[in-house]
């Protein structure tokens, strides 16, 4: 007898026993399949083993990476302020809800779709490949999105370097700036004064040079000190990079971990300064009659779209590096439960010492001493900081270093996603060349940030490029999983991996709710669109063709590779060909041969056992 039978045997006897162990991280029974596989010599054959791929070092290194990616800037000064334009603590209501209907479970099912099939966003989309245009638009969106966030840790690290100084740069006024400035001091400001805080003109006119429109010098020249910055944050991004997951895995453990150790610092001064509990129950007083209105839902579903990093691919990226087994639905519940309650955490830090602020400057309206998007983070934070009594310039050093570690955490995400889309294709490159290629392109694309105009740029390309282009296709993604390779099959995959059942909740969340609800998101943003504005200036007529160019060419990328998809396939008819693009491509499965093997038997099972029993269209989704 050899060894494959005496295992064979032994098997036998555990499954008889009653034992449940895992060999090769397998279950027994998916083991069995195996052995019976290569001893019986069954007729299913097995394509070339793809080239070895990369695997976290340890498995909490894909849950402080998830971490690290979705607890990003977005956090700490877009979820504050969209939370106090949509309700204050009433937003947390559809927040939440919206977390349990769409996040979590789109968190879910692009973790599932990559650990199974051991796949970048591109291979794994092979389970609908009439559909990877949903994968080829997301690495373009997230491609987009990377540049510009580098351009936001550019920012960080500019002002954390002049945090050292032995007097905050925005807290004078400097003769060029006019009369209408009015010093940030840590005396404050009388109540009623006029003008614009040295703050906020430090931001716009020393750090930005912004001009008031582009009609009166286009974009301008870009800043050599900005510029610096961006090749600092590039060389971050690079050397974390440089050998894959391998080296951004252990980066994963201070880059998750480490802001919450300062976070929980600046909580703690933060509820000690005179005047942050009005802050703070400014920010989470809830203002019901907000909830009846549709944009404080748009702005819901969209914050976390964006706060979790759902349907950018980099999800899917990151778990198809976990072992074939892994028992990632704890890791999602962790990992979205931890997002959301950072949002809040944050929150709570930046209204304790706005709250402060106001009472510094005895202003009554806490609205008044609050500034939206980046100016949250570049203009009221270094103005409240400077009003502090004691080592302002330590919290300043503390607010933007973890600004930067946030930014990194996020932004290595993003880079990897695109990176192992070529690493796929060409497994023969080296990781190394890869980053640093990846960082100088980065680099080149992101100095038209550094331009004075950069704002007006960025924000362009966020609406247009990601948050526009997203929507659409996070329509198409859980469509393709839903609806054409069916909620009962990857059910069924879900078990054959992890040998769990699926509940209803996801199964309902899959397939009916989120599409449904980011159908209505969508169908919203058309219906309330408006030409795109900065700072309430309209752009020239040319920057709007420049951003449906860019819209375009994300969303073409859907009907582009569904029709050269059907043209490939080995069939003669239109109907034929379309039918075949519809279904998972031959070397669809779990990556490893000796699980592809497994399952190609367990779906042979599975298909018998319907032919015999019969099923209807509804069943195939919920069955």
């Amino acid at each position: 007898m050899d060894a494959k039978e005496q295992e064979f045997n032994r098997l036998l006897n555990n499954e008889a026993a009653g034992k449940n162990e895992k060999v090769y991280g397998l279950t027994t029974e998916m083991y069995l399949l195996y052995l019976q596989l290569n001893m019986n010599e069954l007729s299913v054959t097995v394509e070339k083993a793809p080239p070895e791929r990369d695997q976290w070092g340890k498995g909490v290194e894909f849950l402080f990476s998830c971490i690290a990616l979705s607890v990003g800037l977005g956090n700490v000064w877009r979820f504050p302020f969209i939370a106090l334009e949509n309700g204050g603590g009433a937003f947390l209501i559809p927040y939440l809800i919206v977390l349990i209907l769409v996040g979590r479970p789109v968190y879910y099912l692009e973790v599932i779709i990559g650990q199974f099939s051991g796949r970048g966003c591109i291979g794994a989309f092979n389970m609908a490949p009439i559909m990877k245009g949903v994968a080829y638009g997301q690495i373009y969106s997230t491609a987009l999105a990377t540049t510009y966030y580098a351009c936001i840790m550019a920012l960080t690290i500019r002002y954390l370097v002049v945090s050292f100084d032995s007097v905050l740069p925005w807290t004078y006024c400097l003769l060029e700036w006019g009369s209408e400035c009015v010093a940030t001091g840590a005396s404050g400001t009388p109540n009623g004064t006029q003008g614009i805080s040295s703050a906020e003109l430090y931001f716009t006119r020393t750090v930005l040079r912004e001009p008031d429109t582009l009609d009166e010098g286009g974009l301008g020249v870009p800043s050599l000190e900005m510029v610096l910055c961006l090749l600092i944050t590039w060389i971050i991004i690079a050397l974390t990079l440089y050998k894959g997951i391998r080296s951004s895995g252990k980066a994963s453990y201070f880059l998750a971990l480490f802001p919450y150790v300062i976070m929980f610092i600046l909580f703690a001064r933060a509820i000690t300064l005179p005047g942050s509990w009005q802050g703070i129950v400014y920010f989470l007083k809830p203002q019901w009659s907000q909830l009846l209105k549709p944009n404080v839902w748009y702005a819901a579903i969209t914050q976390m779209f964006f706060s979790l990093a759902i349907c950018f691919g980099t999800l899917i990226m990151y778990a198809s590096f976990n072992d074939f087994g892994k028992r990632v639905h704890k890791d999602v519940i962790i990992i979205t439960t931890i997002d959301s309650l950072t949002s809040i955490l944050a929150g709570c830090i930046i209204f304790g010492i706005l709250g402060n602020l106001a009472y510094e400057t005895n202003t009554t309206d806490i609205s008044r001493v609050v500034k939206g998007g980046a100016g949250l983070a570049f203009i009221s934070y270094p103005e409240a900081i400077a009003k502090f009594k004691y080592l302002p310039q330590l919290f300043a050093v503390l607010f933007f270093f973890m600004l930067l570690v946030l930014g990194i955490g996020s932004n290595i995400g993003m880079a990897s996603s695109v990176i192992n889309v070529v690493k796929d294709r060409f497994p023969q490159l080296p990781h190394w060349q890869l980053a640093i290629y990846a960082s100088l392109i980065g680099f080149l694309c992101g100095l038209v940030y550094m331009t004075p105009g950069g704002q007006f740029v960025l924000n362009l390309v966020d609406f247009y490029g990601c948050t526009f282009i997203a929507i659409v296709l996070a329509i198409a993604e859980l469509l393709a999983v839903g609806w054409i390779y069916g909620i009962k099959r990857l059910c069924n995959d879900i078990e054959f991996m992890l040998n769990v059942k699926t509940s209803w909740y996801w199964r309902i969340c899959w397939a009916i709710i989120a599409p449904g609800l980011m159908f209505l998101v969508l169908v919203y943003t058309l219906a309330s669109y408006e030409p795109l504005t900065y700072k309430g200036v309209t752009y020239p007529q040319a920057a709007y063709t420049a951003g449906w160019a860019i819209w375009g060419l994300g969303v073409a990328q859907l009907p582009f590779w569904a029709i050269w998809t059907i043209c490939q396939q080995p069939a003669r008819s239109f109907t034929e060909k379309f039918k075949l693009a519809l279904q998972p491509t031959p070397n669809w499965g779990p990556r490893q041969a000796e699980h592809l093997q497994a399952y190609r038997l367990h779906r042979q099972k599975l298909s018998e056992a319907k032919t015999a029993s019969g099923s209807g269209f509804f069943d195939n989704i919920f069955g």
